[in-house]
C-alpha cells in the first residue's frame, strides 16, 4: 500500500522497518501479521510483483546482444568489474555508481538494488543454515567474539522460514550443514550423478548434493498465489510465477493481507532518532527521493533491515549527544568487521562419457559440496574455517564452434552436435572477522542527493590465501577421481564485495564492551532498536546467509513483539 502521510497522527505507528528485502520483508511480514501497524520505508521506486519489465523478454528481444554500450558503461565504473550485473535484462534493477558512489582504500565491489524487494529479486537463492560448527566457531578459535547464540535458537525459525518461502533439497544427515523442510530436490544431470557417485566411493569425509534452493518444485497451500519453477532459468529479471522466494512475491503480499502494513518507497532514512529521556529510539527522519522534503516518522520499535552496509550508513549517520559516533556504537565496533564469502576459483574438466544423452529445461541451480575441512576440534590444515563448492555439469554447446576457421555443409552438421560433457567446481570460503575491515564515513564525497557516503576499507588475509590454496586442490583431486579428462585449475581472484554477502558491521555479542546487537539482535543500548539482516553476523561460515537473515528477522520480531506486549519496550 503506498501512502502520503498528512499530520503527525498519520505519521505514527508500532512499528518501522527500514528497508524491503529478504530480511525487511519477512520483518514486516511478521510484525503486521501479529497485529503491529508496520511502516515499511524503502529508499527505492516501488515494484509490484509481476512488474518485471524484461522477464518474458528472449535473447532476441534484448538490446546488443546483451550488453550494455560503452557509454552506458561509464556510469557503472566499479560494478562493471562484476560482469554480471551490467546487462540490459537486468541493469534496472542496479544502482548507478555514478548517482551513488564509494571511495575505496582497497578494492570492494557493492552492488546495490534500490527498490521495493531490494536485492531478494536478484539473490542467487541459495539456502543453507548454519550449524554448532559456525556458531561456535569465534570461541573455539579465539576469534573476534563468540556468537551469542547456538544453533538450538536458531532451528525453529529456520524451519518457520523454510515452511514459508519453499526450498527445495536432498537430506544428507550432515552436522556441519543441517538439514531443513524440504520440497522435492531438483535432479542431477547424468555427469552430476557420475561425479556425486565417485566422491562418495573415493572420500570418506565429503559428499555432493543437489543445491538448496528457494524454489517451488511442489505446490503447497501456505504458497497462496505463487507458481512452481518452470526452469526458464532468467531469475535475474524477477519471476513473475513467483516461484523463487522474494520479498515481492512472498512476504510483503502477506503483510498487505493483514491489513496492518503501509509501504512508503522514495524513502531515504537518513537517521534514527534518538530520544534522550527515555534513552530509545523514537522514530526516523527521513529525505523523501522525488521531492527532497525531509519527514519524520515515530513508532515504538524499529527495524533495521536496509544490508549490512546501509544498516551501519544509517546508524552512523544517527549521532546525538548520547551517541556521536553512530547509534549504539558504545563498544566501537559499528562499521567493523565487515566479511564477504570469497571465491571465483576451483576446477572443471570434461568426459567423452554420456555421448548419447542429453538434458531438457534450464534448471536454475547447480551443486553443491559442502565443508569438509577443519571439522574437529582442532583444525587439520595452515588455516581456520573451511569451504564449499558449487558448480555443476553440462554439454558443450554450438558456441565452442566459433572460434574454427570452417564452412560449408560439414560445419553445419557439427554445430547440430552437442559436445563433450564438462563439470566444473567454484569454492566458496570463509573469511574472518576482523576488526580492522571495515567501512567509515565519507563526508568529502556526496552521492546525488547530498548525502555523505562510505569508505571500503577491507581485505582478505593470510588466513584466506591459504584456504585458497587447498581450495583449487581439492577440487581438482574430486574431478580426476571422478575420471574427469582434462582437469584445470583457476583461480581469478575478487575483492570483498562480489559476493554480495556483506555482513558483521553491528555484530551480535554477549558484551556490550565489544559488540553492537545481544542475542535478540536488540542494540544494547537502544533496546527498541533491532537490527537483523546481516550486519548482526558474528562470523561467516562458509554457507550462502540469506536464510539465517530470515531466521534471525522472524525470532527477533516473535520477540520484540512479545516485549512491546510486556510493556517492556
Amino acid at each position: 500500500m503506498y501512502f502520503n502521510s498528512q499530520g503527525q497522527e498519520e505519521v505514527s505507528y508500532d512499528a518501522i522497518v527500514i528497508g524491503s528485502g529478504i530480511s525487511g520483508g519477512w520483518a514486516a511480514k511478521e510484525l503486521s501479521e501479529k497485529g503491529l501497524k508496520t511502516l515499511v520505508l524503502e529508499r527505492g521506486r516501488m515494484v509490484k510483483h509481476g512488474e518485471y519489465p524484461t522477464a518474458g523478454l528472449d535473447p532476441w528481444d534484448l538490446p546488443n546482444r546483451n550488453r550494455l554500450t560503452q557509454e552506458e558503461l561509464k556510469d557503472y565504473p566499479q560494478q562493471s568489474r562484476t560482469g554480471y550485473t551490467t546487462r540490459p535484462d537486468s541493469i534496472h534493477w542496479w544502482v548507478k555508481d555514478t548517482e551513488h558512489p564509494y571511495t575505496e582504500t582497497k578494492p570492494f565491489d557493492w552492488i546495490r538494488g534500490y527498490h521495493v524487494g531490494g536485492r531478494s529479486l536478484m539473490w542467487g537463492r541459495q539456502s543453507y543454515r548454519l550449524s554448532d560448527l559456525d556458531f561456535e566457531a569465534n570461541l573455539k578459535d579465539g576469534v573476534a567474539v563468540d556468537w551469542p547464540i547456538r544453533y538450538k535458537d536458531l532451528a525453529p525459525w529456520y524451519e518457520y522460514v523454510e515452511t514459508f518461502i519453499g526450498v527445495s533439497g536432498r537430506k544428507e544427515g550432515l552436522k556441519q550443514l543441517p538439514d531443513g523442510n524440504f520440497l522435492p530436490p531438483m535432479d542431477f544431470n547424468c555427469i552430476e550423478e557420475h561425479v556425486s557417485t565417485k566422491i562418495r566411493e573415493n572420500f570418506s569425509d565429503r559428499i555432493m548434493t543437489i543445491g538448496r534452493t528457494a524454489h517451488i518444485t511442489e505446490y503447497r497451500d501456505q504458497f497462496k498465489s505463487r507458481g512452481k519453477c518452470q526452469f526458464r532459468n532468467r531469475c535475474i529479471r524477477g519471476c513473475p510465477y513467483g516461484a523463487y522466494f522474494s520479498s515481492n512475491a512472498s512476504t510483503l503480499p502477506a503483510g498487505d493481507a493483514s491489513g496492518n502494513m503501509f509501504i512508503r518507497p522514495h524513502s531515504i532514512v537518513t537517521e534514527v532518532i534518538y530520544d534522550e529521556e527515555t534513552q530509545k529510539a523514537k522514530g526516523v527522519r527521513i529525505l523523501d527521493a522525488e521531492t527532497k522534503e525531509t519527514k519524520e516518522y515515530f513508532a515504538k520499535i524499529v527495524f533495521i533491515c536496509a544490508s549490512a552496509l546501509g544498516t551501519s550508513w544509517i546508524m552512523m549517520n544517527s549521532v546525538s549527544d548520547r551517541f556521536p559516533n553512530g547509534l549504539g556504537n558504545d563498544s566501537g565496533e559499528l562499521g567493523h568487521n565487515v566479511m564477504d564469502h570469497h571465491f571465483r576459483l576451483g576446477a572443471s574438466g570434461e568426459t567423452e562419457m554420456f555421448g548419447d544423452k542429453y538434458f531438457k529445461g534450464r534448471r536454475p541451480n547447480g551443486i553443491y559440496i559442502p565443508r569438509f575441512q577443519n571439522l574437529g576440534r582442532q583444525p587439520d590444515k595452515p588455516y581456520l574455517r573451511g569451504f564449499g563448492y558449487q558448480g555443476g555439469g553440462g554439454r558443450h554447446g554450438w558456441s565452442r564452434n566459433v572460434k574454427e576457421l570452417s564452412f560449408g555443409a560439414g560445419f553445419k552438421e557439427a554445430l547440430r552436435e552437442p559436445g563433450m560433457w564438462r563439470f566444473g567446481l567454484t569454492g566458496f570460503g570463509e573469511c574472518l572477522p576482523y576488526h580492522e575491515n571495515k567501512v567509515v564515513m565519507n563526508q568529502e564525497v556526496k552521492d546525488k542527493f547530498g548525502l555523505p557516503t562510505l569508505t571500503m576499507d577491507a581485505e582478505w588475509k593470510e588466513n584466506e590465501y591459504e584456504m585458497r590454496k587447498d581450495m583449487t586442490t581439492q577440487a581438482a583431486e574430486m574431478l580426476e577421481a571422478a575420471g574427469l579428462k582434462d582437469v584445470r585449475t583457476y583461480d581469478r581472484g575478487c575483492n570483498p564485495g562480489l559476493g554480495i554477502h556483506e555482513m558483521g558491521t553491528a555484530r551480535m555479542g554477549r558484551d556490550p564492551k565489544t559488540s553492537v546487537l545481544n542475542k535478540w539482535n536488540q542494540i544494547h543500548s537502544v533496546k527498541n532498536v533491532f537490527v537483523t539482516d546481516g550486519a548482526a553476523m558474528t562470523s561467516a561460515g562458509c554457507q550462502n546467509p540469506s536464510l539465517t537473515y530470515m531466521a534471525l528477522t522472524a525470532r527477533a520480531a516473535n520477540y520484540a513483539v512479545d516485549q512491546l506486549k510486556k510493556g517492556n519496550l
